[in-house]
């Protein structure tokens, strides 16, 4: 299995944890809440089902009342198969949930991991970004020692290029330590809301400079 359908199938799985949902809709929450999802299509998510189904986590039910689907058969259109979580699906995805592995710090492994932290333990959560955290703080290094050796063979534009992925890198290490400090601190519960600040700061995720959290797929020096 490669590295991106195996992330595919984490959301697959995380996704329908929530609700039981057909293929259309499947394709629709990945493109739209996963923004890491966007560049798949149906070709590669209706395979991932199928796999999913042989291996016991989905089970498929018909989408559709009878008359319904009697309707849909007369005008030549295939009624909507919902795919639905087993009790073995719930379990294998607590399992991949539970692994904090290096992979799970990799830039599209992570996207996905922290977009399902919500459902993901304390303990695990802080594993998971203390690694991202790591490994970002290697390739900044890595990237400060390259510019510092080849700065002055470049010119302005690819040295700005350099600068903007640096920067990249920097602010989402900044924006690791701020979840990182909350995480500490308890500023959340298991279900990913803000636990009551005693502290008198404000509770919930930690804003990023600028207004907004960064993607954390958004890496320029990939």
């Amino acid at each position: 299995m490669s590295r991106r359908s195996g992330i595919l199938e984490f959301a697959v799985l995380g996704l329908l944890r929530e609700s039981p949902m057909h293929g259309y809709e499947l394709r629709k929450r990945l493109n739209t809440s996963l923004g890491v999802f966007r560049a798949f299509s149906y070709g590669s998510l209706y395979p991932c089902l199928k796999t999913l189904v042989a291996n016991g986590w989905l089970i498929e039910e018909p989408g559709s009342a009878p008359e319904d689907a009697r309707a849909a058969s007369l005008a030549g259109r295939r009624a909507k198969i919902v795919y639905r979580l087993t009790a073995e699906g719930k379990e294998h995805f607590e399992e991949l949930l539970a692994h904090t592995g290096p992979d799970a710090w990799e830039d599209e492994h992570f996207a996905a991991r922290f977009a399902f932290f919500g459902q993901t333990s304390r303990d695990v959560r802080m594993r998971v970004l203390e690694g991202r955290r790591s490994r970002l703080e290697e390739r900044l290094e890595k990237m400060r020692a390259s510019l510092a050796r080849t700065r002055e063979r470049l010119d302005d534009y690819t040295l700005e290029l350099q600068r903007h992925g640096m920067e990249s890198v920097e602010r989402e290490v900044r924006w690791l330590n701020e979840l990182i400090e909350s995480e500490r601190a308890g500023r959340y519960q298991r279900n990913g809301s803000a636990a009551p600040d005693t502290s008198g700061e404000a509770g919930g995720l930690p804003r990023h400079r600028g207004g907004s959290r960064p993607d954390p797929s958004d890496d320029t020096t990939k």
